[in-house]
């Protein structure tokens, strides 16, 4: 199916501002656990890809209790696991890394980060970009993962303007489906019903601006739109041709160690744990193959490296 305007919908539910910032205080609160001292964006890494230019910025980071991340796996197994790697075990601090791609006359961006609103140790991606000299309306497109907070929340700032004023907003058609359907609200789980809200209020923002995708779509030239799902209904991961080839996956492939070493656990933070456990694998099997690098969102700044064999599973190798 080709791209087609997100217009035309059926009127969702419209929520006003304080009920948004009611229901993010609850958002915030999913870490579960006093956040990180808020210290400065790293400063921004650049990459040449064939004759396009990769640059990543940074959006701080989030702090979330294991218990969310990996709620279905004894604890036991996680200190065997994390500890050779000096790794905590109760909490994950993942990085928040967002890619910036130059080619021809478009300026991508890859995700638009978390906002001001959602955990006080992400939200830096304003200052990332002024580091790295790119003024907000030079975006001429901001492609989506998925719709989760610290992907979509930053497309406003906190007077619920507009961020990326002269920007096309690309997301995959099942992703936007179910974020704006009416029952999605009253489906989800409490500790995530903020997530529902704080979506919905930003996807009314950004709609006219909103072109719709399927899987294996072009959606800029010379970047495949390829189906991840199961972090979200519609998650999609996107890979940039060119060089070898980058695939920027989004959440699919989230942690430098749980993720390669166990990418049969299930993850807390999967909407479909075990779809998201089968689309790592699949999605590892491809890079290792394909000997793509990748540039992962929550992987360790600024989340660049190739997938190696490791025995039955994998091993990240940042790029040095």
């Amino acid at each position: 199916m080709g791209n087609e305007s997100a217009n035309g919908r059926s009127d969702p539910t419209v929520w006003n501002r304080r009920r948004v910032l009611g229901a993010v205080a609850a958002a915030a609160a999913v870490s579960g656990l006093p956040g990180r001292p808020a210290l400065a964006a790293p400063a921004p890494v650049r990459l040449a890809l064939g004759d396009a230019e990769v640059t990543v910025l940074s959006d701080g980071g989030l702090v979330l209790p294991m218990g969310f991340y990996l709620p279905e796996t004894p604890q036991a197994e996680i200190d065997a696991l994390l500890t050779p790697h000096g790794l905590p075990t109760d909490m994950v601090r993942p990085d928040c890394n967002l890619t910036l791609l130059r080619t021809g006359d478009r300026v991508v961006l890859f995700d638009a980060g978390a906002g001001p609103l959602f955990q006080e140790t992400a939200g830096k991606l304003p200052g990332s970009l002024s580091a790295a000299g790119v003024a907000p309306d030079e975006i001429t497109d901001v492609c989506f993962t998925h719709a989760h907070p610290d992907h979509l929340w930053g497309v406003i700032d906190d007077f619920d303007e507009p961020v990326f004023p002269n920007a096309r907003f690309w997301m995959n058609r099942m992703e936007w489906d179910f974020w704006r359907a009416p029952e999605t609200l009253d489906a989800m789980p409490e500790a995530r019903k903020s997530f529902v809200v704080g979506a919905q209020n930003r996807m009314d923002v950004i709609e006219p601006q909103v072109t719709l995708f399927d899987a294996g779509a072009e959606v800029v030239p010379g970047v495949e739109a390829v189906a991840s799902f199961g972090h979200t209904a519609g998650h999609c991961s996107f890979m940039i041709h060119g060089g070898d080839g980058l695939l920027v996956v989004g959440d699919a492939i989230a942690n430098a160690v749980i993720s390669f070493e166990r990418p049969d656990w299930h993850a807390g933070s999967d909407q479909d744990p075990a779809a998201g456990a089968a689309t790592r694998g699949r999605l590892l099997d491809r890079l290792t193959a394909d000997k793509a690098r990748i540039l992962g969102f929550h992987l360790p700044y600024p989340g660049i490296g190739s997938v190696e064999r490791k025995g039955a599973h994998y091993r990240f190798a940042p790029a040095g």
